[in-house]
């Protein structure tokens, strides 16, 4: 579904669009509102497979919120990686085999820590932020619901030391759609 409308050549415009926001290094809630099937084209350290692009939705309380983009790669070199996704979105426990449903990503939520990155476009000095690692669901869990979302790293090393294994989150099960075999196990939906 497009939203908006065609401008004419001489049409009146006022909105200076979205502002966007680099919120301090921490730990912070997340919600994907947006999923992409991608195809990775290969590199020096990772040869050519499927990757899937995320769009994170990130609550930094009175920071604002920030919308990140995170990329995860569908290969055997970056299996962790998939994993802990998954475990943050309280999908799969730790060590435990699960089959990746990438129906349910939409909407999901969790807990990531962010990183701030430099760079240099056009010759300026730039920042924005990136997805360092994704928490384990119960860190979501602790933090959903509150005002207190976002987390300073000093927070974060005090309570380093107060960790304790929370039980793996059990809610109601997720309803899953059955791929179509017509259409290659496609599913249709907004992703």
């Amino acid at each position: 579904m497009t939203q908006g409308h065609e401008f004419d050549w001489n049409g009146t415009i006022q909105d200076s669009g979205p502002q966007f926001i680099t919120l301090p290094a921490g730990d912070y809630n997340f919600t994907i509102t947006k999923f992409e099937r991608a195809r990775h084209q290969g590199s020096t350290n990772l040869p050519p497979c499927h990757m899937a692009i995320l769009h994170l939705e990130i609550d930094g309380g009175e920071h604002g919120t920030a919308n990140v983009i995170h990329r995860l790669f569908l290969h055997s070199k970056t299996e962790g990686f998939l994993s802990r996704f998954f475990e943050a979105i309280g999908q799969k426990k730790e060590n435990q085999p699960i089959q990746m449903n990438w129906n349910i990503v939409f909407g999901a939520k969790g807990r990531c820590k962010l990183i701030i990155n430099k760079y240099t476009k056009d010759g300026q000095e730039r920042e924005n932020n990136q997805v360092d690692s994704f928490l384990p669901y119960e860190e979501y869990m602790k933090h959903a619901g509150t005002t207190q979302q976002y987390q300073p790293q000093q927070q974060q090393q005090q309570q380093s030391t107060q960790q304790h294994q929370a039980p793996f989150p059990t809610g109601q099960p997720q309803q899953q759609q059955q791929p179509n075999t017509q259409t290659g196990g496609y599913v249709p939906g907004q992703f």
